[in-house]
């Protein structure tokens, strides 16, 4: 599939459309000064976006992760996970071929496709597909960003971590299987997009 839009300019979109509560701000905030403390420590970051089942708004977040850190140019490696394995579901990665990310297959399952992810402009890419949180492909040491709503008594507690944040999203699932299926799955990733421009911008500030 290829879109008309370019990512560059949803992921500019996004930050200037996605209006963010004082609340939130302090929280956006809260997380890039933890991750700019580590990064002028050590010059590199590992981030992990968690989630129980990694299908959703952790793979958003890891790919969202993956564009910033070549947008602003930091050396900030993004990855995903959960407690359980399921799969990089499918309306997550029609929602981000909409906007420009490329998904190539690199090993086909019916139940776990692992794709190579890239957008255009660079020669990088990333392996998308569900996994646990501590799978060996995920980088050590991490800062841990878990991402399942505040309701969610499943979200992960992730004791190894070097810092633990939590950024809850709503979970887009709701709508699967609905007319509103594609708006509600762009709006979360609009969402997504806009707060890690947030964290990312401040992290180049710093």
């Amino acid at each position: 599939m290829t879109s008309a839009i370019s990512t560059e300019n949803f992921f500019k979109n996004a930050n200037a459309k996605i209006v963010l509560s004082d609340e939130r701000k302090k929280l956006l905030q809260k997380i890039s000064h933890g991750i700019l403390e580590k990064y002028k420590k050590d010059g590199v970051v590992n981030l992990n976006f968690i989630c129980t089942h990694n299908s959703r708004r952790s793979q958003l977040g890891q790919v969202w992760g993956f564009f910033a850190a070549n947008y602003f140019d930091l050396n900030i490696n993004s990855f995903s996970g959960g407690t359980e394995v399921t799969a990089f579901f499918r309306n997550t990665v029609k929602t981000l071929q909409q906007v420009g990310f490329s998904f190539n297959l690199e090993n086909f399952s019916h139940q776990n496709p692992k794709y190579i992810i890239s957008f255009k402009g660079t020669s990088k890419s990333i392996l998308g597909y569900s996994k646990r949180y501590d799978n060996e492909e995920n980088k050590n040491p991490f800062i841990a960003i878990t991402t399942c709503n505040n309701a969610d008594t499943n979200c992960p507690f992730i004791p190894e971590a070097l810092l633990r944040f939590h950024l809850p999203f709503v979970d887009p699932k709701s709508s699967d299987e609905t007319d509103l299926q594609d708006e509600t799955y762009l709006k979360t990733n609009q969402q997504i997009a806009a707060e890690i421009y947030y964290i990312f911008s401040e992290i180049k500030k710093g």
